[in-house]
């Protein structure tokens, strides 16, 4: 139990980090250039960790990383950037929210897990607090933006199943893993951003060390962080930790930039960090497709050769 709830509290750094980057964003980096931004924070990070591991795929796991590279950092980055440049008021963070609804329903068709109501009722209550904290003002809202921000869940709640599905080969750690899928993601990434924005623009020592926070911290450990996660405890707990980015996004906001917290949204804060902790009670991280049974396509290919074979690689 106490191993459990170290594994969470090690995941749930992941989108305590990714909630500094609205702040790291808006305070460091040059405006308008958000798909420079996606590229800077994958690419550099993949090819160091993959300096640092020395091991590329093998067999195949040559698709089976760039799929999971490009529905976890290639598709979902770009997706991100563009819904939160579009959308007012948070609004992209309200739809993300709903990740856990998205990887309920996927872990049902794909991993056989059928969904309680509890899981039901507890992934509304964390979208509808999320909602509460982010959703300030009005305003016609943009179909494209609305678009990329369902889109960009549906692409991070893929990928968590998937990984969760296709485990990692025998002798590959989460860090080699984590270096696969950001160097496919960013090298998705790096045509369509030079196509769409050009060159890369002049960079300040606050610019880079903006853009070197996001390669490492926010990035390369907060990502092998989040993967390790996913092999370790069940899809669903994983996917509930995701409210903890807007709403560390908020405190940030509030502590750090003097934005204003209404009761409103501190009863929304409540809400969904009640949520966040609902969603991982009720099996912590050993049973079915959690805790040890991250490498289940290799160590049970016997039992499960049917087809898993080709399904079997990790967010």
């Amino acid at each position: 139990m106490k191993r459990s709830a170290a594994t969470i509290a090690l995941t749930a750094l992941a989108p305590v980090s990714w909630g500094t980057t609205y702040a790291v964003t808006t305070e460091f980096l040059p405006p308008d250039r958000p798909l420079f931004t996606a590229l800077t924070r994958a690419l550099p990070a993949g090819l160091l960790l993959l300096a640092v591991t020395r091991v590329l795929p093998k067999g195949a796991w040559w698709w089976k990383a760039p799929v999971l590279g490009a529905l976890n950092i290639g598709a979902f980055f770009p997706l991100l950037f563009v819904s939160a440049y579009r959308l007012p008021g948070g609004m992209a963070a309200a739809v993300g929210s709903v990740q856990p609804l998205f990887v309920v329903g996927l872990s049902a068709l794909l991993l056989s897990r059928r969904p309680a109501a509890r899981t039901l009722v507890t992934g509304a209550v964390a979208a509808l607090g999320v909602s509460l904290v982010v959703l300030q003002g009005t305003g016609a809202l943009d179909a494209t933006g609305v678009l990329a921000a369902v889109a960009s869940t549906a692409s991070m709640a893929a990928g968590t199943v998937l990984t969760k599905r296709w485990g990692r080969p025998d002798g590959v750690g989460p860090l080699t893993l984590t270096g696969w899928q950001l160097t496919a993601g960013g090298l998705l990434i790096a045509p369509v951003a030079f196509l769409a924005e050009g060159a890369p623009p002049a960079l300040d020592a606050r610019a880079v060390g903006g853009y070197v926070y996001l390669a490492l911290a926010n990035t390369a450990v907060a990502y092998w962080l989040w993967f390790r996660g996913i092999g370790r405890l069940r899809a669903t707990q994983v996917s509930f930790l995701g409210p903890l980015s807007p709403l560390t996004a908020a405190v940030v906001g509030w502590a750090a930039l003097g934005q204003s917290l209404t009761p409103v949204q501190v009863a929304g804060m409540a809400l969904a960090f009640g949520a966040t902790l609902a969603g991982q009670l009720g099996g912590g991280a050993g049973r079915r497709g959690s805790g040890r049974s991250f490498r289940f396509p290799e160590r049970n290919r016997r039992k499960a050769s049917v087809d898993l074979e080709g399904h079997s690689l990790r967010r």
